[in-house]
């Protein structure tokens, strides 16, 4: 304790010594409460590889700084399909951006957040000394920010690609095949309309970074085919034009996995992002031009490592060829060849009941006791029917033979693996309200819808494609359905994985 001082001024002296006391106190600023402010930098770098052909609008890494005392946090995101394995990104990049921010800034690498939008276009060859550079200089460019958090909602830019078939099986819509019959479809799955919503402001009201988080494959492209961003790219250009002042957009790819652009399959019109991006960019804004920020210096993180087990699929991949093998030894030859198949199923198309003539011609031969025009369409209908049969036998192969080389893929990487298991970083965020779960696979909508649910913070977003990349990452339930669809089958897990990851999700929310 202090040593008691007496006070011996004269008794007329002390209001003017209480005054003079107060006003140090209010001119002499508080180093601890200066020590606790939030600071937060923003930049972002052009990483468009403009060497492997036209362009159609820019790529961007994008680097939010954050700071409280002693923590440093850095979210960094991608205009790139995935953080290495596939696409143009070396598998070397996460590691070498976390010791050269480490070597430079003294930043934590497992402070180090990077996400992939995972978008489909093609970035620089020097794509890691980039996004340092933009690390750099977010870092370098700290001011105190007061923060806000809301939730958008948009539900007309996406749709869930896998289809429940009569069968019991699932299907997926994609372009490496054809889709099943319509009539075999009998549903399709969830998607999650939430727009989780950071916002960071000045200190003069100016708005720092708008940091979004939603749910859908970036992989619609534009009519012209050049390398674009894609909708993400719309939306977050969307946002930087409204708010103006050099604000940031960073987006922040969900749990997108089994999640496609609407239309993705048209065939009738070109596809194109870009209204795609223009309506997510307008909802989010809607949301974010209402959020009221205010002072909240909360900055936690929490980067754990989960130890998932590998999946096998031998037997499932022994029972694929046997399928494969019956549905080849289904196919039956017709006279027919797709010259002649196509003008014989319009005909029976258009005219059952007379599809080789006019109706005279056959009512004629009736009346003389000729039945020739009605043998040959009877001859023809049959042909049509097994050639229509073998379209679709030709079609259930194509998803099965890419599917089952997928699980091939997988089977024998993690055979060489000598391990029964797969480490992942599993990353937990908090900035003010702003909470946030991450995960490096590309995770299947129910699973965000879970965690968000069971969250114990009000709203929680989950981000997949985050420090690192290990392919899909679906349900239990989903796989079961190995080799009817891709998440199933592009995934290198086995199905206990799922409660494992979510109950650690849970354990790291309750933690921030």
């Amino acid at each position: 304790m202090p040593p008691v001082i007496a006070d011996r001024s004269p008794a007329s002296a002390r209001p003017y010594l209480l005054l003079l006391a107060s006003i140090l106190a209010v001119s002499v600023p508080d180093e601890s409460a200066r020590a606790a402010e939030l600071l937060a930098g923003v930049a972002k770098v052009d990483i468009t590889d403009t060497d492997a052909g036209p362009v159609n609008d820019p790529l961007y890494v994008k680097a939010l700084v954050l700071k409280r005392d002693g923590t440093t946090v850095v979210i960094a995101t991608v205009d790139a399909v995935a953080i290495a394995e596939i696409g143009s990104i070396r598998n070397e990049y996460l590691a070498n951006v976390r010791a050269a921010a480490q070597q430079e800034l003294g930043i934590e690498p497992t402070h180090i957040l990077i996400n992939a939008s995972h978008c489909h276009g093609r970035v620089c060859a020097d794509v890691e000394q980039r996004t340092v550079q933009a690390i750099k200089a977010a870092a370098g460019n700290l001011v105190p920010v007061r923060i806000g958090v809301g939730v958008g909602h948009e539900d007309r830019v996406m749709e869930n690609r896998r289809l429940r078939l009569k069968s019991g099986r699932e299907a997926d819509v994609r372009h490496a095949y054809s889709l099943p019959p319509d009539e075999e479809v009998v549903g399709a799955g969830p998607i999650d309309p939430q727009i989780g919503i950071l916002r960071l402001d000045r200190a003069d009201g100016r708005t720092l970074a708008i940091v979004y988080n939603f749910a859908c494959h970036p992989i619609q492209g534009v009519p012209s085919g050049g390398n674009t961003a894609d909708m993400t790219g719309f939306a977050s250009k969307v946002l930087e034009d409204s708010f103006g002042d050099g604000a940031v957009a960073l987006f922040l790819q969900g749990c997108g996995g089994d999640v496609n652009p609407i239309g993705y399959k048209a065939v009738t019109q070109p596809r194109d992002a870009e209204p795609l991006g223009n309506l997510l960019g307008l909802s989010t804004m809607k949301t974010a031009k209402t959020i009221a920020c205010k002072d909240d210096d909360r900055l936690q993180i929490i980067n754990e490592t989960l130890a998932l087990p590998r999946a096998d699929n031998a037997d499932r991949i022994a029972t694929l060829q046997e399928e494969q093998m019956r549905l080849v030894q289904s196919l039956q030859g017709t006279s027919l060849n797709l010259k002649t198949f196509i003008p014989l199923a319009v005909q029976n198309n258009l005219a059952d009941s007379f599809p080789s003539y006019y109706s005279h011609r056959y009512l004629h031969d009736r009346k003389l006791g000729r039945d020739a025009m009605d043998r040959l369409d009877a001859e023809n209908r049959r042909n049509v029917e097994q050639y229509v049969r073998n379209i679709y036998v030709m079609e259930e192969l194509t998803r099965l033979q890419t599917n089952l080389a997928l699980l091939k893929k997988h089977q024998a990487r993690n055979v060489a693996s000598g391990s029964r298991t797969l480490d992942v970083e599993v990353v937990g965020v908090r900035i003010g309200d702003f909470v946030l779960v991450t995960f490096p696979g590309e995770l299947t909508v129910q699973i965000g819808l879970n965690i968000k649910q069971a969250a114990p913070h009000q709203p929680t977003f989950v981000a997949g494609y985050t420090n690192g990349y290990i392919y899909y990452a679906p349900t239990k339930e989903q796989l079961q359905n190995v080799g009817g669809a891709q998440e199933d089958s592009d995934c290198m897990l086995a199905p206990d994985w799922q409660e494992l990851f979510e109950a650690r999700a849970a354990a790291i929310l309750k933690r921030l």
